[in-house]
């Protein structure tokens, strides 16, 4: 069996020594993260290898040169922090001081701390010959980045979940093995580090289940373990602090999830019955308990759909290009927000995801391409007026792919190449 690795923690700032023993920042470093703590007494484990006795923290510090030539180090921090993102595979390859200040806590934390920190959108596809595979998007540079590949257990899954954890943690979970079955894997890709991980496996074997992240921890429920239509009650939820998962209420009644949203700190969950049927439910965190709901945000809701700053949001249209709005006073999603420019029903333009990001919206399609909708602007707004809070991002092969696709409906030979999975957005 694989070592069980411990995800790194993300929200503290670790001790110095232990991110780049060469950093002299000890006596500056309150000045950016509030709470941070000196190494005086570092616990080094020794090297397998033979080597020679190791220096002190403070002779180390002494005698290694400077982060930059020129400056302290507190300085040197400072200025490396506010290199955009997008450079910092390329910092990493400097030396070893830096590629260890960029791969630890320290560095990332203070770019959260001052605000600084990027939010990149993460999209996971599946080709038309069923191989996931996945990329990242810089939306301040319009740029797609390179990333290591999907481990090789989740290359062909289906019905695995994908979630955030920490901002900067994308989990991969649960699915189908074309030849296993059904697993409880659970593996996980920091972009502070831009590698893979592992996690603790679930407690039950599921796949088709659904997933949601409350106050940071990750919960699963329902969904399918083995044959066809063996459909689930139970549910789990992983904590990362703890890093083990634990049982929770099981729900009301087997489910095979196919929507699920997190809105006003509950969990509601749209899906099938082992009957077929459609059920509804939402569970309550704080109570541990699941119970059957009927309302009209439940029976108008579509997917995809997200929230943001308090309000709950839907697409309308197959591209996306319009989204409705939940009115919790009138329990009906009466509000619409309309681009007013649609773009077609085909599949490579239909939207796939909704999510939040940068305090906007944002809309991905099948093709690659992204539309940002500025909902905060939203208020009291209605049909032409909302026009101008729509953004279109060029994305990877967009006019390519909508040129294809034109032709492809034209000759009725509209048959999607790829699709996408899941989307996420993280920070760093």
């Amino acid at each position: 069996m694989d070592r069980m690795i411990q995800p790194p923690l993300v929200d503290t700032t670790a001790c110095f020594c232990r991110v780049d023993a060469g950093l002299k920042t000890v006596a500056g470093a309150r000045r950016y993260v509030p709470g941070t703590r000196p190494c005086l007494q570092p616990d080094i484990k020794p090297s397998i290898h033979p080597t020679r006795s190791k220096p002190t923290c403070g002779n180390r510090s002494r005698n290694q040169s400077p982060l930059l030539p020129g400056l302290p180090d507190d300085l040197a921090i400072a200025c490396l922090i506010r290199v955009p993102r997008v450079e910092h595979r390329k910092l990493r390859l400097v030396c070893k001081r830096w590629y260890r200040l960029l791969s630890g806590n320290f560095f990332y934390s203070l770019r959260k701390s001052l605000g600084i920190a990027e939010e990149w959108i993460y999209v996971i596809k599946r080709d038309r010959d069923g191989k996931i595979s996945w990329h990242a998007f810089d939306p301040i540079y319009q740029l797609w980045q390179p990333l290591p590949p999907v481990p090789k257990e989740y290359s062909e899954a289906l019905g695995f979940g994908c979630a955030v954890l920490s901002s900067c943690h994308l989990y991969l979970f649960g699915g189908k093995d074309p030849v296993k079955g059904s697993m409880r894997r659970v593996i996980f890709y920091s972009a502070r580090t831009n590698k893979w991980h592992r996690a603790p496996d679930m407690l039950r074997r599921r796949h088709f289940f659904g997933s949601c992240v409350i106050n940071n921890c990750l919960y699963v429920a329902g969904g399918e373990n083995g044959g066809v239509h063996r459909s689930l009650r139970s549910a789990e939820v992983y904590d990362p602090n703890k890093n083990r998962w634990t049982f929770i209420a099981e729900m009301s009644t087997a489910m095979v999830p196919f929507i699920g949203v997190v809105y006003e700190g509950k969990w509601f969950l749209k899906g099938l019955g082992s009957h077929r049927q459609v059920l509804s439910e939402v569970y309550r965190p704080e109570t541990d308990s699941w119970y059957p709901v009927y309302d009209g945000m439940v029976s108008g809701w579509r997917n995809p759909s997200a929230s943001l700053n308090g309000h709950l949001y839907a697409l309308d249209c197959k591209d996306g290009c319009k989204l409705r709005v939940y009115d919790e006073v009138t329990d009906s999603w009466s509000k619409h927000i309309d681009s007013k420019t649609h773009l077609g029903n085909s599949r490579a333009l239909e939207a796939a995801a909704l999510v939040p990001l940068s305090g906007k919206l944002g809309i991905i399609r099948n093709n690659m391409s992204i539309s940002l909708v500025d909902v905060s602007k939203s208020d009291g707004l209605r049909g032409a007026s909302a026009e101008h809070l729509w953004e279109t991002i060029s994305g990877k092969g967009q006019f390519k792919t909508l040129v294809t696709n034109l032709w492809s409906s034209i000759a009725g030979r509209n048959r999607l190449k790829s699709h996408i999975v899941h989307c996420q957005v993280l920070q760093a």
